[in-house]
């Protein structure tokens, strides 16, 4: 929908742990499992509107005193106002109606890639748009109808052959009921099979795993019939505590299971607006000491729907989230959205569920 390339990753503070000193800004503990880290993270002044967003009034927490603004009279129903205001914040984005709408990512061959998806992978092409003023062409694929399935968003910048894909991208994955039936085909089609059909480490289920011409990778996972057989996208992050915190109360995503690995040093956190086994899910994977990875320039963010993207900015930010595009209409088609980075940098665009309606007519 937008190509916004990504951004450094952000800190994400407890807001439970606000301390207010008395200058106008506050003083915030970053709480990990491993350390204690103290910021100054933003002024008072910019925190007040946020809290009025929600019904708050700034004079019940502030008072001009010489021409400036004096709180420690207040202190103590402030810290309890801001307790009670990121609690009114979590509530409503627990029932905001979201759900993965697509997953967006460059590809440097459009018909070439349109071409592998629909004859190995049977997806379906549903539309198509070219922006010449931009000079870029977007093709949307999946196995479902956009209004009710997650789908692919595949992006064409005029004249760029090539990407990269970088380190912290693992994989999208897909449902299939014969994964061996499926890597024959793909590799009659002339596909790259870079993980033969077998059971998981560690498990029973059948997995393969697949390369597009890009260099994306697939999971093709073997289970019975389901409504969205396009179920995972896999990326790598740096503490899954802190991500796993900042995807159930910014995103408003459930934790559905987490499974740990120490034979090989890795764990996986899996969360989403619904079961697995009918619903698009997050797979977000932490791999033993890596804090950081390269995120190339190739995937671009997953898309969600929201009833409201004035306060879904708004939760994201008291979370500790940082948004890269104010809530708003986009140019041209009057479709609302918000943009932003999770604590490891990876971005997420949401988009108004009745716009995007509207722009699917």
């Amino acid at each position: 929908m937008v190509r916004i390339l990504p951004m450094a990753s952000s800190i994400r503070p407890s807001l439970s742990s606000l301390k207010f000193s008395g200058s106008s800004r506050f003083s915030v503990s970053l709480f990990s499992h491993n350390s204690t880290r103290k910021f100054t993270y933003f002024h008072l002044g910019t925190a007040v509107p946020q809290l009025q967003s929600f019904g708050l009034k700034a004079s019940k927490l502030l008072r001009e005193k010489g021409g400036s603004l004096s709180i420690s009279a207040a202190g103590n129903m402030a810290h309890a106002s801001t307790a009670a205001t990121q609690e009114n914040v979590l509530e409503w984005v627990k029932q905001d109606k979201r759900r993965m709408l697509h997953v967006v990512y460059r590809v440097g061959d459009l018909d070439r890639t349109i071409k592998f998806y629909t004859e190995c992978l049977g997806m379906k092409l549903l539309r198509k748009r070219d922006i010449p003023e931009e000079r870029y062409t977007n093709a949307f694929l999946g196995y479902g109808p956009e209004d009710s399935h997650f789908v692919i968003e595949l992006t064409y910048n005029y004249g760029v052959d090539q990407y990269d894909i970088g380190s912290g991208f693992g994989h999208f994955g897909i449902a299939v009921e014969d994964v061996s039936k499926t890597v024959e085909l793909i590799k009659a089609k002339g596909g790259k099979v870079t993980r033969e059909p077998g059971a998981v480490k560690g498990g029973k289920t059948v997995i393969a795993f697949i390369e597009d011409p890009d260099g994306y990778k697939f999971e093709l996972l073997e289970r019975g019939p389901t409504p969205e057989p396009l179920c995972q996208v896999m990326l790598r992050v740096g503490d899954l505590e802190r991500a796993i915190s900042f995807y159930e109360n910014a995103y408003g995503m459930k934790l559905l299971r987490t499974r740990d690995n120490p034979e090989y040093k890795y764990t996986i956190a899996m969360l989403g607006y619904g079961p697995e086994d009918t619903s698009a899910v997050m797979e977000l994977t932490y791999n033993y000491g890596v804090t950081e990875y390269d995120k190339g320039n190739a995937y671009a963010q997953i898309a969600i729907g929201t009833d409201d993207v004035y306060k879904t900015a708004e939760a994201i930010k008291l979370c500790g989230g940082k948004i890269t595009r104010e809530p708003g209409p986009l140019p041209g088609i009057s479709t609302k959205i918000t943009a932003c980075l999770d604590p490891d940098g990876w971005k997420t665009v949401f988009v108004d569920n009745i716009d995007f309606l509207k722009e699917l007519e």
